[in-house]
């Protein structure tokens, strides 16, 4: 029997917190069994695929237990905290005593209390997360109540009375839809796996076992074998191993996926920009420009939105399920940022509608955020084209890959002094190199050749900002 006190705690779950997560890894714990916590209170901090996100508790109470240490990958719906919830709010009702009359029909399930409603877009598990579809078949009587649960919850229904004709019904097996990916990615039946979890659900470590092969049973001396290639060593003194998961295991993924189904091509362009840098000394001490980031990369992104006006075309998505090629007439420009969790792509959401003091102001916030770690999930969706600035590393070049789902990205190479011929003598000049990779499915030779150009021709002579805007 549930008691009054097991009543009052509340599991809080892994929520998906990125639209689709299957997992986070616990960062940091803020709280402590015994600890008093309210409502909205952060309790810890996670890292999913895409960004670290701090987790409110949606209960007043006092923290039971913590059920998973600092380092450990959750999945989304697993339990990860209890919160003794007594103090804050009244315990459920206990169940009505087990003696109850035989001719009684089985109870329908406990409808829980309506509890809080997330507050955060993809906080909290949804409410049909918890609810079962009713299964078909006979009433059970109360007394049978309790091993017909039992035999429902492993994926069993009922025993029927025998009657010939009535051919058995199969349950689909319980687990999570985590547990079922890594099943179809193995080629494993769930429906020939043991499961090992709570009431009855399979879990990771079921799929695995049922993946292993079996042990080999020798009936006769098995004949000469090749032998077995050496168990590679490591030398551990001289090696570190590291885990690759968080953002940096999302960045490797999404960098092989767009590497092998978008055709790459990458142009480039070495111009002078002697004259875009004197424009940034000078927006420096602009008084319209005071207290913003003005560098050269704002003029660089600047020069791009207006490329992309002067040829819309490049600013699409392909559609592979309806074979469609996605015209976007708006342009959410993203910025790389290394970061101590590995490379991020936030991006500056309706750039093309912004003033230049307006896209300086949202790139100074977009560089703060990423360096302090708390770029949202929401701020990396959704881009369109990319800039990468590798010149802040020395570089001169490189060929960018694209990010997933867009059409272009831009690499801008190191600003150096360098001999060029200028009206028609050889001078020191401010140049730089410039690389545009783009999705060959998308964007033909012409129009990446043409955006690229203009790129680099407002640069040259950036008044081209004001007769080509």
């Amino acid at each position: 029997m549930t008691t009054m006190t097991e009543a009052s705690v509340r599991e809080f779950k892994m929520p998906d917190v990125g639209e689709g997560l299957t997992e986070a890894e616990i960062l940091k714990w803020y709280v402590q069994p015994g600890d008093k916590v309210t409502d909205g209170q952060v309790v810890c901090e996670v890292e999913t695929a895409k960004a670290a996100v701090e987790l409110p508790i949606p209960y007043d109470g006092v923290v039971r237990a913590l059920h998973f240490p600092e380092g450990t990958t959750v999945d989304v719906g697993t339990s990860i905290i209890a919160v003794d919830v007594s103090g804050g709010a009244a315990p459920a009702e206990a169940p009505a005593p087990a003696a109850a009359p035989a001719a009684q029909p089985a109870a329908e399930p406990e409808k829980k209390p309506e509890g809080r409603q997330p507050v955060l877009v993809g906080y909290g598990v949804a409410a049909s997360s918890t609810k079962r579809r009713p299964r078909k078949g006979p009433q059970i009587p109360v007394q049978e109540a309790s091993t017909a649960i039992q035999t429902e919850l492993n994926g069993h229904g009922p025993a029927a009375p025998a009657t010939p004709a009535a051919p058995a019904a199969q349950e689909r097996p319980l687990a999570k839809p985590p547990v079922r990916k890594l099943a179809k990615d193995l080629g494993v039946d769930l429906a020939t796996v043991t499961p090992t979890g709570p009431d009855g659900i399979i879990t990771r470590e079921d799929v695995h076992a049922a993946a292993a092969p079996a042990p080999e049973v020798v009936a006769a001396p098995a004949p000469a074998r090749t032998p077995a290639p050496p168990v590679p060593t490591y030398d551990s003194a001289r090696e570190t191993r590291i885990p690759v998961k968080g953002v940096r295991k999302a960045t490797a993924a999404a960098m092989v996926g767009s590497a092998f189904t978008a055709p790459h091509v990458t142009e480039f362009v070495t111009v002078d920009v002697t004259r875009t840098m004197k424009l940034v000394e000078e927006l420096k001490q602009d008084k319209d420009m005071q207290g913003l980031r003005v560098n050269p990369l704002l003029l660089i992104a600047k020069a791009l939105l207006v490329a992309i006006k002067r040829n819309p075309e490049v600013n699409a998505s392909w559609d592979e399920a309806n074979q469609e090629i996605v015209l976007k007439h708006y342009v959410n420009l993203g910025i790389a940022a290394a970061t101590p969790r590995g490379l991020i792509v936030p991006n500056i959401k309706d750039a093309h509608a912004k003033t230049l003091p307006q896209l300086a102001e949202s790139l100074g916030e977009l560089v703060a955020t990423a360096r302090e770690g708390k770029t949202s999930p929401a701020a990396m969706q959704g881009g369109t084209v990319t800039i990468t600035n590798v010149g802040v590393f020395g570089v001169d070049t490189g060929t960018p890959i694209l990010n997933p789902g867009e059409s272009a990205i831009l690499a801008v190479g190191a600003i150096k002094l360098q001999p060029w011929v200028h009206k028609g003598k050889v001078k020191p000049r401010q140049v730089t190199t410039l690389a545009l990779s783009f999705d060959h499915r998308l964007v033909d030779g012409e129009l990446g050749s043409k955006v690229l150009a203009d790129v680099a021709a407002i640069l040259e002579q950036p008044k081209r900002l004001i007769t080509w805007a």
